[in-house]
Order: C-alpha cells, then structure tokens, then sequence
C-alpha cells in the first residue's frame, strides 16, 4: 500500500511519550507522595519502553543515558504504515 502526499507530512511535529512504566494509586497515596517518597513499579528494570505517538505504541527500545540527559535507544519499530496510521487515530 502506498501513502499519498507523504512528502506534507514528513516535516509536521508531534510529541513522542516514553512510557517507563504505568501505575494506579489511590489518590490519598498520590497526595501523601513527598520529595523522596519511591514509587515502585511492576515492570522489570531490564524490560524495554514504550515510545508512543498520539497514544499508540510506534516502538520499543532501551533507557540509555546521553551526557547529561536521558534518552532511549530503539529496539524495535513498526512499519512505517503502522506508525502513520498510529498519528493519524485521534
């Protein structure tokens, strides 16, 4: 399947979300949360992360640290089908 006019879209930003892990507390624990309070997941530490755009799954890929910042080293893609029509869900 081709995509037409792919050129208009190429150069339009979107925001990337990485998903470290997700969490539900209750909100007298949210509120209870101070400088120095650990929240613990359920996710392995060496499992990968879920890069998203428009709140779909793009890719998956490692924490890894560049300089002073953080970043993530992708692992795994979808096809770039997959990945238009991910932006394109609202």
């Amino acid at each position: 399947m081709t995509v037409p006019n792919v050129d208009r879209i190429l150069n339009v930003q979107v925001p990337v979300i990485v998903v470290l892990a997700e969490k539900k507390m209750e909100v007298g624990d949210v509120l209870n949360l101070t400088p120095g309070s650990v929240v613990e997941f359920e996710k392995p530490a060496d499992e990968y992360l879920e890069v998203l755009v428009n709140n779909q799954r793009i890719a998956r890929g490692e924490a890894v640290r560049v300089g002073e910042r953080f970043g993530v080293q992708i692992r795994e893609v979808g096809t770039t089908i997959e990945t238009i029509r991910a932006m394109g869900r609202a």
